[in-house]
């Protein structure tokens, strides 16, 4: 019953707490305009609430903190798009980083099923990222809202899967051990797992690679898509083991811009920061939060900042 009752509670301030957020980013907008440069020291603070109440969400969500952090740095702060891309891979870097150990040992993250598909996605996020930096900003920035979009209509058509759905692992799912056991912290009972379709998924991977290192979106809105509605995993292991693949896809894509110049120190610093104490929180959350509460809220968000970033690109919206 306390349970029941704390949910609308606790989505309220969720809500609340990211509408903050996003309301002191506008905030800072007007007061660096009014102020000129005195109020520089506004941008990093927005910067560090911003990332701070991201990382919450974005765990449980699974989605990386790259995939909120580039529409809504880009659009409502006034940094170029090749410097938020670059900083996005180092945000979700971070919030996999933070998140990683944890949810390896509570099982909730599988290492068997992390490095195949990492491997793959990693490779082809190098040539993803340097392909990003070629393209014009502009250019970036529609493909940009068009994907976010795309994001959107992906999460709100895909079933969320509690169970397992994959009811035979496949011959070189058996051949690479990707199976195992995980508890539910939520209902306490051992869940078992294991996948099939893993050809496929590793394709799908590799194609996520591409658009996380060129987007800097990191790649968690596509790995929970695919590890459970094309390979048959259950769906907080998906979002645990997408955290995980986050950490080695991202730093991969990371490089290409650190080797560019496309990362600023002054975005850089009190975005990871926010984002590292943020994801903590949302680690925890992960295990005992209903994850269609944190899905409708992420959802939410990315229209808004999808439409944003679209009509920005277009100079519909400036």
């Amino acid at each position: 019953m306390d349970d029941a009752r704390g949910r609308p509670l606790m989505r309220a301030a969720a809500a609340g707490a990211l509408a903050l957020g996003l309301a002191l980013a506008s905030a800072s907008a007007h007061a660096a305009g009014a102020e000129g440069a005195t109020a520089w020291w506004l941008w990093p603070l927005g910067l560090f609430v911003t990332c701070f109440l991201i990382g919450i969400v974005a765990v449980p969500a699974g989605i990386g903190g790259g995939t909120l952090f580039v529409p809504i740095v880009g659009s409502f702060f006034p940094f170029h798009l090749d410097f938020v891309r670059g900083v996005g891979l180092l945000v979700a870097l971070a919030s996999a980083l933070a998140a990683g150990p944890s949810l390896l040992r509570s099982g909730l993250g599988s290492l068997r099923l992390t490095l195949p598909l990492a491997l793959l996605a990693s490779m082809s996020s190098i040539a993803g990222a340097m392909l990003g930096l070629a393209l014009p900003a502009d250019v970036i920035q529609v493909l940009l809202g068009g994907l976010v979009l795309g994001i959107v209509a992906l999460m709100i058509a895909s079933p969320q899967a509690q169970q397992p759905l994959a009811a035979r692992a496949d011959p070189l799912a058996c051949a690479l051990g990707l199976h195992g056991v995980f508890v539910d912290g939520a209902s306490g009972q051992a869940v078992r797992w294991q996948v099939h379709r893993t050809c496929a998924g590793m394709l799908s991977f590799t194609l996520i690679g591409v658009m996380a290192g060129m987007f800097g979106i990191g790649a968690g809105w596509a790995n929970v898509p695919v590890l459970t509605l094309l390979m048959g995993a259950p769906v907080k292991l998906a979002a645990g083991t997408s955290s995980v693949v986050l950490s080695l896809v991202d730093s991969s894509a990371a490089w290409v811009y650190l080797h560019k110049g496309a990362v600023l120190p002054t975005i850089a610093v009190p975005s990871v920061a926010g984002m590292m104490l943020g994801a903590r929180i949302g680690v925890r959350l992960l295990d005992r939060l209903d994850g269609a509460m944190i899905r409708q809220l992420v959802i939410g968000v990315l229209l808004f900042a999808g439409v944003r970033a679209l009509l920005k690109g277009l100079h519909l919206w400036t």
